[in-house]
This record gives C-alpha cells, sequence and structure tokens, in this order.
C-alpha cells in the first residue's frame, strides 16, 4: 500500500513539474496558443503595473510650519527611498525570507522544486518556497491591485498552482525590469508588519519612534520576523513568540554571513524595544486638535474641489502644507470658548481669521466654540460652523458695507455726504405693484441725528440712513457688491442658506440670495444666511486695496518624490478700485472710538486703530463684529445654532432664552467683538502699530467718478463682452478656467468698478470641468496584510 501511494505521490509530483514547466514556456500553438496568449498579456499587464504604480501612501496635512496635524490613509505607509533603509534591515529580510535573493533570477528554482516534492507528499500545495520578488508580486495584488475587489484579494492568496505559476511568470519579469535592490526597497516599502501599518517606514515609527535607516540589528531583525504573521509574532501581543522569531532572524543573519555570532548573541540578549501598545492617528479630521479641526475639514474640501478625489487624498502619499498658524489658531480658539461655552446649549461663537493680500488671502485660523466630532453633549458638530453658509440668521448691519461700496461706487455718497436718516420710515421696495405696502425701519437709537453723514452712520450703524442709500445704489448693484467683495458662496445659496432648491415652496428657496433678494431692502440690514469665513475675507478684499482671493488654506502641496503639485485655484481679482476700499477702510475706523464697538474695546485697553463694524440682527439670533487691521482680517459671530433657535440675552455668560429679543438682547459690539479684541491683543502684542489707509479725498463727498466696468459674472462669455463694450469697454481678454460652471460661462473678473474706457480687462471663462488632479487613483477601500510565502 505504501509502495502505490508512493507511486502515486510521484507520478504526480512528475505531472506537476510538466505543467509548471509548460506554463512557464507558455506554448503558443493552436487553441492553447490563444489560452497562452491572453494568459501572457495579463502577466505583462501586471509586471507593468508593478513597475509604475505605487503602493497606496499615507497623504499628511501640516501647518505653517510643517508640524503635522493630521493624516489621510486608507493603508498607513510611507514611501521609504533604498539609501534611507539601513543595510542591516535588507539583510534581516533576506536572511528569513530568501537566502538565495541575490542568485536567482526571481524564482528560486531548487526551493520550489523541493517545496513541490514536499506538497504532493504532504498533500497540499500550502508550503511556499516564494522568493521576495514573488512575495512582492503577491502583496501587490493584494494590497494595490485588488484593494477594492475582495474576490482578486481571494484569489492573489489562493495556494493554487494556477496562482503560483502567474506569479512567478511576473517575477521573471520584474527582475527584468527591476534591479535586485528596487525589488527590495519596494519590498519593505508594501508589506505589512502590524495591523494597519504598512511598510518600513511606518513600522520603524510605530514600532520603536525611529527611522529605517538607524533601525538596530535587533529592531530589523523583530521587523524582518514580523512580516512572515504580522498576527502571530505581534511583540505587543505575543511577546515570547515575537522574541523567539526575532532571534531566529538573528542566526539566519550569521549562517549568511552578514553577522558574526558575538554579534548575535549581544543582539539577542536585548529586550525587544518596543514602547507602549501603539495607538495609530485617525484617518481624517475628526480627532484632530480642537483648534485645528474645522481648518483641516475645510482644506480637504479646498483640495477636493481643486480636482482631488478623496481616494486619492488618502493613497497619494502628499504633503499638504496648510496656512493655519498654529499659535494664533489656539489663541483664536480658546477667545472663542471663553466668550461661549463649547457645549452652550444652543450657541455658537465663529472666529475666522484671514491675513490681506494682492496675492493671497490666507486663512491663520479657522475656530469656533464647538469642535468637529460627532459627539454633540461634548459640544462637537460635523457642520463647518466657521466655514459653512451656517449662520442662518445674519450678519445684521455688517451688512451696510455693500450698500456703502455699491453707492461709494456710483458716485452717490461720500464719507461727509449727508444722509435722510428719521427715528423710523416706512420704505416701498423697488419694484410696486398695487398690493405693494411699504416696510417701516427704525433706528435702535433715538438720539441718532438726522441727516447723518456717512462717516457718523458707519460708526453708530442707524438702519434707516442705510436703507436710503441703498435704494439709491439700487439692489442689483448692492447684491453684486456682496458678491464682489467676498460672499460668493453665501449669494449663491438660497434664503435657507443651503442650495437652491426647484421643488422648494417659493422663490425664498428656489432661488439663490442673488436674485431673491433684488426687491428686498432688508438686505442691507443682514438678514440673509452667510459664511463667517467669506465674512472675514470681505475684510480681506477691502484692506488689499480692493483686490478679493478666494480664501487661502493651502501653503503648497507636493507628491511623495517631492514635486510640487499645482492647484486649480481662481486668481486674484480687483473687484473695487483702491480708492474705494481705503475710503471705506478709513471710514469705518471710528467704530471703536465712539461707535457700536467701543466698550468691549475699552474693556481689552485696545487702542490701535482698526476698522470694525457690528452686526445686530433683528431677532437676537445673530450677532457679529468684523474686525479690520492693515494685514489681519477677522469676523467672530454668535449665532443660534441649536434645533429650536432662541435669541440670545445680552447678559453675560452668554446664553439664549425666548425673553430675550429687543431690548434685552445681545448685540455684535457687547457679544461678538469680545471674542476679537480679547484674541488680538495677543495677537498683535507690541508689534509695530500700522496705520490705517487714508480716505481718497474723491471719495469724501458725492461726486461723478467716470465710466464703471460693468459686473458679468455669471454670464455666457459673449453676452459679457457684449455688455462690456456696450459700455465703452473694448479691450476685453479671456483666460480658460477650469470649473464645473457651464462651460462659457463667465466665473472671474478683473477688474471692476470705476475705470476708464481704454482700460483692458481680463474675464475668466468655464471650462465645464474640473480635471483630475495628478496622481489620481480609482476609489479603493482599505484591506488587511499578507504574510509571506
Amino acid at each position: 500500500m505504501r509502495v502505490g501511494n508512493g507511486l502515486v505521490k510521484l507520478v504526480g509530483l512528475c505531472l506537476l513539474a510538466g505543467v509548471l514547466v509548460a506554463g512557464m514556456l507558455f506554448p503558443t500553438v493552436g487553441a492553447l496558443g490563444v489560452v497562452s496568449n491572453r494568459a501572457s498579456d495579463t502577466v505583462d499587464a501586471t509586471s507593468a503595473d508593478l513597475v509604475t504604480t505605487d503602493p497606496p501612501l499615507m497623504s499628511v496635512v501640516e501647518d505653517k510650519n510643517g508640524k503635522p496635524i493630521a493624516y489621510l490613509y486608507q493603508q498607513y505607509r510611507v514611501n521609504t527611498p533604498s539609501d534611507q533603509i539601513s543595510d542591516v534591515m535588507k539583510a534581516a529580510i533576506v536572511a528569513i525570507e530568501d537566502r538565495r535573493f541575490y542568485q536567482h533570477d526571481g524564482v528560486d528554482w531548487q526551493g520550489t522544486f523541493r517545496a513541490l516534492l514536499s506538497n504532493q507528499v504532504n498533500g497540499s500545495v500550502s508550503q511556499g518556497a516564494s522568493t521576495i520578488t514573488q512575495q512582492y508580486v503577491k502583496n501587490y495584488q493584494v494590497l494595490v491591485a485588488g484593494r477594492d475587489d475582495k474576490s482578486a484579494q481571494e484569489q492573489a492568496q489562493a495556494q493554487t498552482v494556477a496562482r503560483k505559476l502567474k506569479e512567478a511568470r511576473v517575477a521573471l519579469q520584474l527582475e527584468k525590469k527591476l534591479s535586485k535592490d528596487e525589488i527590495l526597497t519596494r519590498y519593505l516599502n508594501l508589506v505589512t508588519f502590524l495591523g494597519r501599518v504598512d511598510g518600513i517606514g511606518t513600522a520603524s515609527q510605530v514600532f520603536f519612534n525611529t527611522t529605517p535607516k538607524n533601525l538596530t540589528l535587533s529592531q530589523a531583525a523583530l521587523l524582518a520576523g514580523v512580516v512572515n504573521n504580522p498576527v502571530s509574532f505581534d511583540p505587543w501581543q505575543h511577546p515570547a513568540a515575537a522574541k523567539k522569531r526575532r532571534d531566529t532572524v538573528i542566526d539566519a543573519m550569521v549562517t549568511t554571513g552578514k553577522i558574526t555570532t558575538d554579534n548575535a548573541e549581544a543582539a539577542k540578549k536585548a529586550d525587544l524595544g518596543v514602547g507602549p501598545e501603539p495607538q495609530l492617528p485617525g484617518s481624517g479630521c475628526v480627532g484632530t486638535a480642537p483648534e485645528v479641526g474645522f481648518y483641516c475639514d475645510y482644506v480637504l474640501g479646498y483640495l477636493q474641489e481643486a480636482g482631488f478625489n478623496s481616494d486619492q487624498l488618502q493613497t497619494g502619499g502628499y504633503v499638504i502644507k496648510t496656512n493655519l498658524d498654529p499659535d494664533i489658531s489656539k489663541i483664536a480658539k480658546a477667545a472663542a470658548e471663553k466668550n461661549v461655552p463649547k457645549t452652550a446649549n444652543g450657541i455658537a461663537n465663529t472666529f475666522v481669521i484671514i491675513k490681506p493680500g494682492s496675492q493671497s488671502h490666507d486663512i491663520a485660523a479657522l475656530v469656533a466654540n464647538r469642535d468637529l466630532g460627532v459627539d454633540s453633549a461634548q459640544g462637537q458638530t460635523l457642520t463647518n460652523l466657521p466655514a459653512d453658509v451656517s449662520d442662518n440668521f445674519g450678519a445684521g448691519s455688517i451688512y451696510k458695507i455693500f450698500t456703502t461700496a455699491a453707492a461709494m461706487e456710483k458716485g452717490q455718497v461720500g464719507l461727509n455726504t449727508g444722509i435722510p436718516n428719521p427715528k423710523t420710515f416706512c420704505f416701498f421696495p423697488p419694484i410696486r405693484y398695487p398690493e405693494t405696502k411699504c416696510h417701516t425701519v427704525a433706528n435702535d437709537d433715538a438720539t441718532n441725528p438726522d441727516p447723518i453723514t456717512l462717516h457718523e452712520a458707519l460708526a453708530i450703524s442707524p438702519n434707516t440712513s442705510f436703507t436710503n442709500v441703498e435704494i439709491g445704489a439700487t439692489m442689483p448693484s448692492v447684491l453684486d457688491m456682496a458678491s464682489r467683495l467676498g460672499m460668493r458662496n453665501t449669494m449663491k445659496t438660497n434664503q435657507a442658506g443651503g442650495k437652491p432648491d426647484p421643488n422648494g415652496a417659493n422663490e425664498l428657496t428656489t432661488q439663490p440670495q442673488s436674485q431673491s433678494m433684488q426687491n428686498n431692502l432688508s438686505f442691507t440690514l443682514g438678514v440673509t444666511p452667510l459664511s463667517p469665513l467669506e465674512l472675514a475675507n470681505v475684510g480681506a478684499t477691502l484692506a488689499s486695496g480692493g483686490v478679493w482671493c478666494e480664501p487661502n488654506p493651502i501653503a503648497a502641496v507636493t507628491d511623495h518624490t517631492g514635486k510640487a503639485v499645482p492647484l486649480n485655484t481662481p486668481p486674484c481679482e480687483q473687484v473695487v478700485n483702491k480708492a474705494v476700499a481705503d475710503t471705506i477702510v478709513n471710514g469705518l475706523k471710528d467704530d471703536t472710538i465712539s461707535g457700536t464697538s467701543v466698550a468691549a474695546a475699552r474693556n481689552a485697553h485696545w487702542t490701535r486703530p482698526m476698522a470694525g463694524k457690528t452686526g445686530t440682527t433683528e431677532t437676537s439670533r445673530s450677532v457679529g463684529f468684523l474686525g479690520i487691521l492693515p494685514n489681519w482680517s477677522a469676523s467672530s459671530m454668535v449665532f443660534a445654532d441649536g434645533s429650536t433657535p432662541e435669541p440670545i440675552c445680552g447678559t453675560l455668560p452668554v446664553h439664549s432664552s425666548p425673553n430675550c429679543a429687543g431690548a434685552n438682547g445681545a448685540f455684535g459690539g457687547t457679544v461678538a467683538a469680545p471674542t476679537w479684541f480679547n484674541a488680538f491683543t495677543q495677537i498683535v502684542g507690541n508689534s509695530p502699530v500700522l496705520p490705517l489707509p487714508n480716505a481718497d479725498p474723491a471719495y469724501m463727498d458725492k461726486k461723478d467718478h467716470g465710466p464703471a466696468i460693468p459686473y458679468v459674472v455669471g454670464k455666457n462669455v459673449g453676452d459679457a463682452t457684449n455688455a462690456l463694450k456696450g459700455a465703452g469697454y473694448n479691450i476685453v481678454q479671456t483666460a480658460d478656467f477650469n470649473s464645473i460652471a457651464p462651460k462659457g460661462t463667465v466665473v472671474g473678473q478683473t477688474p471692476i468698478g470705476s475705470a476708464p474706457h481704454s482700460q483692458s480687462i481680463t474675464l475668466y471663462v468655464s471650462t465645464g470641468f474640473v480635471p483630475q488632479a495628478p496622481g489620481a487613483t480609482s476609489p479603493a477601500p482599505t484591506t488587511g496584510g499578507t504574510p509571506g510565502g
């Protein structure tokens, strides 16, 4: 019986060897040739992918100083070049996994036939004899090619002759395309060492808080040993097994002649050397430091709009350096929480700080009293309160800036212009129907002078005077000015703060604010939803001499090779001329001296020149303060954010109540401004005092400023060009800009406003799509590692 079984197994071995040889040769005749050619094509494609496609690499988000603030990954891996991996690490992995690595051509024939014999005798095909090159092929199939396909992962690990055959063919090809050192380096960067810890770079850090370059002999041996089975040889869960495996690796290194016996004995006496069981950082922005969560979330959305997809960010190995200032962000976060506690019931305090500039408006801080997270009981939310159109109740009188700019640009008012300012007045909307009734507007302070100069009005913020100015400027001009100066996403939302809904009940939900407010004079009173970030950017536009730039969270993006990755971001635009911007900033300088924020400034011992504007909504569900320095702009918004919004009270501590509207309600100067002054007394410290720009004499009084360039953003490029030429501006240039706006739509314009007819105008025209950023990959879920063999 034994002789019979031996003969059967011997015949089976011969047949198997024949299949292997035939498979390696892949004859190309007859029907077998067709099958063979298809298989060969698959092998060629696989080997090509192995050469050209990187494994999933972890991306890191950094602050402006280069310190990591968040990680994005599916597999916790970084790429480590060969010269940054120690020779002892390479020697250890070769000794234990493939000691004939430098002698074979990708397949160790001696080991393969020995394994075939053993497998036939034992009745299985589980014993490996796989070379490092073959292991690299298999791990690649699981961790890279098959990471979004469970079936492919199972096939890549199936203990079948067919899988081994393909693996061997690919390994042979790979060794013709890559050097031994390249294969070894790629292998070490690919394989799993522990749970989600993939690659030698992260393994060195997680196990020993070191780098691959600085691994010791005992450390390298431990890492080489766990590759075979990251679960069984986990040094935290199975320290005895891990030590035994490490010592086996050390002995193997003696056998290969890489170390001496004395070196081996000394290394085996060393402890495992691992620290406390590691807690890997989460992937994404939830769980990051409280002062960076919303900033991080905004960065991800910003990059996705610029052409990155989520999978790409989690696998591309990017270094995303942001403009987040860690010191300023901590100060801002503390100020917001001091003003409104994190767990305050139904009240949010957002605080956004932007650095103005003619080339970029860098975001230094983007915080709220809330944290980014899922536990509402702990004051967390997944809504990006400071960046999104999250304040559904308005900015109050801060919006009078838009009315001022529109009227000043038209020459209808200057800072010295007297404006009618009755205590109350009933205003009719611009478009009247027979049934149209007037709407009564009242001032809060009965002592307001009538008439009042625009300069005085900007400080004490009477309602009737600005409604008069709004009528003269016209609603289309005021609404356009809001978009021009920075409220671009805000003006595209409906009056519920969301995307216009074609199936909505009325124009308040079906239309964007830029349309639904065309006949509503309450716009200048700041009654519509807004983004606190965009409001801060309005101040940055004015402080930049009328140059709008998109709020910018990104300093630079580089790929895993260190190559800069260009971003699809809109160019800056001159949206009002410098004279208008400077005059408005100068006109806002009295808010802290004789205006609505004087008490907050005095309490903070603030003496520096600055521009400021407070805002208070009629129902006290939202109050705000926009503060502008020559080198900073920041908005502080305090608003109801609970499921049952209530008015905010004007007494400390900040709280809400159904009885706090009207005289008892909060004001921007008393509730929102303290956050600003608390933070900026620390931010500016003893730095030099910078003066505000001077008001331009041409804008001190009502005056005709000559022709003005029409605002044509949102129009078809043909209609926009005709509108400009119809206004006397014949020098029109166009530049393509990648945008999801319909192709041919003008999405940007520079300059805008008062200018001679000889002024050249550039229109940025949508291509209709945003191309995927370099290095994009197809979506794929996280997968586990694969042991060697």
